[in-house]
C-alpha cells in the first residue's frame, strides 16, 4: 500500500461558509445545514470516477468558542456566551467494482448564552438583554450515502436525519457529475430536500409557539475546467428556497418572512506551483437573497507540501448587505422586523490554518485552528452598527485511518 501523504491539490472545493459552525438559534441551524450535512470525508478533494480502493474510519473533534460580549453592551444578563463541541465519526468503504457506501454520525453539544433583544440603556445607546447561561442542547446527526461510479463520471444518494431537544430534521440529496471525453471538463449537479420541525423549549426565555414546520429545496449546478497542467478552475450557481417558520423563537422583537429566496455564485482557481511543490487558492462567492441580504466572500490559501505533511494557512473576507427588516432596536410597528445582529451590515475577517500529517502508511492526522473576528466598519455595505457582533475561536483534531 503507498504511503497516504497528503497532496496539495488543484482540484476546485466548496468555498467554507461565513462559519464553520451554525449557531444554536433555529434560523442559523437551517442556513448552516448545508454545511455541516458535507460527509467529513468529503471535504477535501473531489471524488475520482472510481470507488474508492480502501475503507476508510475517520474520527474528528471540533470545539467552538465565543468571545464574552462587551460589559458595555449589556443591559441584563450574563456576557459568557456559546461553546459547541462537536464529534464526527465516519466510514466509507468500496462495495462491488462500482459502489461505495459512507455512514456518518455527529453529535454536537452547545451551551451558554444569547442576545434576547436589543433596548435603549440609559444614555439612549443600544444595549443587549442576554439569554442567561441557562441554555443547553445536544444534537445528533445520522447520514448515509451510497455511490455508484462509472467511466466517465459518479452519482450519490443521501440521507440524514438529525434530532434534538427542541428540533427535528430529515433530509434528502441527490448529486452527480460526468467528465467530458477528454476529461478536461467536468460537470456537477446536485438537489436536496429537508423537512424540518421546531419545538420550542420553555426555559427562562419565554417562548410564544409549540410547534412550526419548514420546508427547503436547494439545486446547484457547476462546472470545472482544466486550465493546463497546473491549473484547474471552477464556477457554480446555487438556488435554494425555503418556506415555513423562518422567525427566531428565542428572540423577543422577531418576526420574518415566511419565505426565503436564496442565490449563489461561486468561483474558484487552483494553480500548482511546481518549485514551490504548493498550489494557490482562491475563492469566491455572492450571495443574494429575498430578504435584501447579499454579501461578498473571497479566501486565498496556500496549501505547501512539507515532509510527509501539507500545510495550509488560509485568509477569509466576508462583508454583509443588512436585510430590509433588520434594525438595530426593532421596529415592531413593521410587518417583518428583527435585531438579529447576524442581519446586520458588517464586515469579518478570519485567520486559519490546516495541517494534514501521515502518520506511517495509514494513518493521518489533521489539524486546524481558525479565528474570526467581526467589525461594522469593516464591510463595505452602509449600516447602523449592532452591539453584539460576535468573535469566536474554532480548533478542530482528526485521525483517519485507510485500509485494504
Amino acid at each position: 500500500m503507498a504511503q497516504a501523504q497528503p497532496e496539495a491539490a488543484v482540484v476546485a472545493t466548496k468555498l467554507p461558509a461565513q462559519s464553520q459552525l451554525p449557531y444554536p438559534s433555529p434560523l442559523m441551524k437551517r442556513l448552516g445545514a448545508p454545511l455541516l450535512a458535507l460527509p467529513a470525508y468529503q471535504t477535501g478533494t473531489a471524488l475520482a470516477d472510481a470507488p474508492p480502493a480502501f475503507t476508510e474510519v475517520g474520527l474528528r473533534y471540533t470545539h467552538y468558542s465565543e468571545d464574552s460580549i462587551d460589559q458595555d453592551v449589556v443591559i441584563f444578563g450574563a456576557t459568557d456566551r456559546y461553546d459547541i463541541d462537536v464529534t464526527q465519526l465516519w466510514i466509507e468503504a468500496p462495495v462491488g467494482a462500482n459502489w461505495s457506501v459512507a455512514l456518518d454520525l455527529q453529535n454536537d453539544y452547545q451551551t451558554g448564552a444569547s442576545p434576547w433583544f436589543v433596548g435603549a440603556q440609559q444614555d439612549g445607546a443600544p444595549g443587549v438583554i442576554m439569554s442567561g447561561a441557562s441554555i443547553q442542547d445536544n444534537r445528533v446527526e445520522v447520514g448515509v450515502t451510497t455511490r455508484y461510479f462509472w467511466a466517465d463520471g459518479n452519482a450519490g444518494f443521501a440521507v440524514s436525519h438529525s434530532d434534538e431537544d427542541d428540533y427535528e430534521a430529515t433530509a434528502l440529496t441527490f448529486d452527480a457529475s460526468w467528465n467530458t471525453a477528454d476529461d478536461a471538463r467536468t460537470w456537477s449537479t446536485s438537489f436536496s430536500s429537508s423537512r424540518d420541525t421546531l419545538n420550542p423549549t420553555q426555559g427562562v426565555i419565554p417562548v410564544f409557539i409549540t410547534e412550526e414546520d419548514l420546508d427547503t429545496q436547494s439545486g446547484y449546478f457547476g462546472v470545472s475546467q482544466i486550465l493546463s497542467r497546473t491549473a484547474i478552475a471552477r464556477i457554480g450557481l446555487s438556488y435554494t428556497l425555503s418556506e415555513g417558520y423562518l422567525s427566531d423563537p428565542y428572540k423577543f422583537r422577531d418576526q420574518r418572512p415566511d419565505t426565503h429566496e436564496r442565490l449563489s455564485l461561486s468561483a474558484g482557481y487552483r494553480r500548482f506551483l511546481i518549485g514551490s511543490d504548493a498550489s494557490l487558492q482562491i475563492d469566491y462567492r455572492y450571495y443574494a437573497d429575498s430578504w435584501g441580504t447579499d454579501s461578498h466572500t473571497v479566501e486565498v490559501a496556500w496549501a505547501q507540501n512539507l515532509p510527509s505533511s501539507l500545510l495550509t494557512p488560509y485568509l477569509r473576507y466576508y462583508t454583509q448587505r443588512e436585510a430590509d427588516f433588520f434594525g438595530v432596536i426593532a421596529n415592531t410597528d413593521a410587518q417583518y422586523y428583527a435585531d438579529d445582529y447576524r442581519l446586520s451590515s458588517y464586515g469579518a475577517v478570519t485567520l486559519g490554518a490546516r495541517w494534514a500529517v501521515a502518520l506511517g502508511e495509514s494513518w493521518t492526522l489533521e489539524l486546524e485552528a481558525e479565528r474570526y473576528m467581526t467589525d461594522a466598519d469593516w464591510g463595505v455595505f452602509d449600516g447602523a452598527a449592532a452591539p453584539a457582533l460576535v468573535d469566536f475561536w474554532r480548533g478542530t483534531v482528526g485521525i483517519t485511518w485507510r485500509f485494504d
